[in-house]
């Protein structure tokens, strides 16, 4: 039940981030600015996350992960108020970088408090189960956003996620334990816990590997409907058909690649960042034909939807010391890859068009993949002890007891 709710609040945060894709034309209408203002709100908010994700382990100390986690709900909610309630720009900003900061507290601390719900042989899982509410926001989450706003107005969708929000924010009191500051595993250095992420090898390559990937990824990915209609020609209701195939490939790629990359995390996101690249060079090469694009498509669903996760687990790995803090500065970089990647679609959609983007794109994943393959990886995890147990009252806290006998 924790997972589920942890998971559903991933859920909420990644409509609520992406919902004024779906309803661009309408909100701007309603905001009196042009689209392409209104576009720059989720700019805004990617770049306020990728500051607060990597801060918010930092300054939380030793205050139960659970209350701050309802707080960031809470908070995201009245982001979401707040756009409900927008009358131009200046308001609508504000609300995106509300919204932002209780994003980027519960993105930055999901993963990690998902493996502390659970026992250490579930672990993989259970961050996959919780990450996968980023991957459902794009399948169910922003369609039926817009399905609400077609029927009640862009103002209702922000207003419907706002309620959510809040009630996800009991749950996460009702359902989750009380999780103070992580314990550090037995025998960890404590000069590796002091030491700068970025100084551990395997922590920079994957995030310069994560950061070309995603740049790619959203640099191509915001301009895919337009790839859709303009070279394939196809119709509005084939345009949510082949969408909704990515989404649904997007959705077994997180949960395959979460257990492909709890036993090989360094060859599971180079197999993800090879799928990127190739499928954006078919939908360059072959983006007239439909059926070759809608494998192009669902390759690339596959591919991404697993992204997320096996990135974390290659984070988790390579400073399983430090996971609070690693998955904050790890959601940091993605989030800020998003925005740069949507800036530079832009830019380059408007000076070369949609054919040379998909190249660049296609070059960026492959830049991404030699990272990795010249870069060192995460360690293997260990293997747990036959002896190790996990007491029964706090599952989430693991440690490893050596029988005693008990005096009389």
């Amino acid at each position: 039940m924790s997972v589920a709710v942890l998971s559903l609040s991933t859920f909420v945060v990644v409509t609520s981030e992406m919902l004024p894709v779906g309803v661009l034309t309408p909100m701007a209408d309603g905001l009196r600015i042009s689209p392409g203002t209104a576009g720059y709100s989720l700019a805004i908010t990617g770049v306020v996350t990728a500051v607060t994700a990597p801060a918010v382990p930092r300054l939380l100390g030793a205050v139960d992960r659970r209350v701050v986690l309802a707080v960031a709900m809470v908070v995201l909610a009245a982001g979401n108020a707040l756009s409900a309630v927008a009358q131009g720009f200046g308001l609508l900003v504000v609300s995106r970088i509300v919204l932002g900061i209780g994003m980027g507290a519960v993105w930055g601390l999901s993963a990690a408090v998902a493996t502390r719900l659970v026992a250490p042989r579930n672990a993989a899982l259970a961050v996959s189960a919780a990450v996968s509410g980023v991957a459902a926001a794009s399948v169910v989450g922003v369609p039926l956003g817009t399905l609400v706003s077609n029927a009640f107005g862009w103002r209702a969708a922000f207003a419907s996620l706002s309620v959510a929000a809040v009630v996800l924010a009991a749950g996460l009191v009702l359902a989750l334990p009380r999780l103070p500051r992580p314990v550090t595993p037995a025998g960890a250095d404590d000069g590796a816990a002091r030491e700068p992420l970025l100084r551990t090898a395997s922590v920079t390559v994957g995030l310069a590997l994560i950061v070309f990937l995603v740049t790619a990824h959203f640099a191509a990915y915001t301009y895919v409907r337009p790839v859709l209609e303009e070279r394939t020609e196809l119709t509005p209701g084939a345009v949510a058909l082949v969408l909704l195939v990515y989404g649904l490939f997007g959705l077994a790629g997180n949960f395959a690649a979460g257990a492909l990359a709890a036993r090989r995390a360094r060859v599971t996101v180079l197999g993800l960042a090879a799928g990127i690249a190739a499928a954006i060079a078919l939908l360059a090469l072959f983006g007239t034909v439909a059926g070759l694009t809608g494998i192009s498509v669902a390759l690339w669903g596959l591919a991404y939807g697993g992204l997320s996760v096996a990135g974390q687990i290659w984070m988790t790995q390579s400073a399983p010391h430090r996971v609070e803090h690693v998955t904050g500065l790890y959601v940091g970089v993605f989030t800020a890859a998003i925005a740069l990647g949507a800036f530079l679609g832009g830019t380059v959609v408007e000076s070369a068009g949609i054919t040379p983007l998909l190249w660049s794109a296609a070059a960026l994943a492959v830049v991404s993949l030699t990272i990795g393959l010249l870069g060192s990886g995460p360690p293997p995890s260990p293997r747990r002890p036959a002896d190790a147990t996990t007491p029964p009252d706090h599952p989430h806290e693991t440690t490893t007891t050596t029988p005693t006998r008990t005096p009389s």
